[in-house]
Parts: C-alpha cells; sequence; structure tokens
C-alpha cells in the first residue's frame, strides 16, 4: 500500500503502475489512496507556525 502511495507522490501515472504491476487493477489504486486518506484524519502531527531558535 506505501509502495503505491510513494510511487503516485513520485508521480508515477496511474498507467504506469498498472502496467508494471499486472496484478493491480484501478480500484486497487484507488483503495490505497482511500486508506492513505483515512489515516491522515487519524494522526494529528503539529507543525510549528513558528521556527524556535
Amino acid at each position: 500500500m506505501t509502495l503505491i502511495l510513494d510511487l503516485l507522490a513520485d508521480q508515477v501515472s496511474v498507467a504506469e503502475i498498472l502496467q508494471n504491476y499486472p496484478g493491480l487493477v484501478e480500484a486497487d489504486i484507488l483503495a490505497c489512496i482511500a486508506y492513505g486518506s483515512e489515516m491522515s484524519r487519524e494522526r494529528f502531527v503539529g507543525i510549528p507556525l513558528e521556527a524556535h531558535v
């Protein structure tokens, strides 16, 4: 799952992923995106608004 998300983040197209991983279908990629989206809702990462010196 993270492999697919990493590939998408690296601007690899869905068509390219499907070509390189023939066991996958487009619905698998969409499921990975949905999973990544759900995981981002469950985790909170604080980002400081100002740099601390």
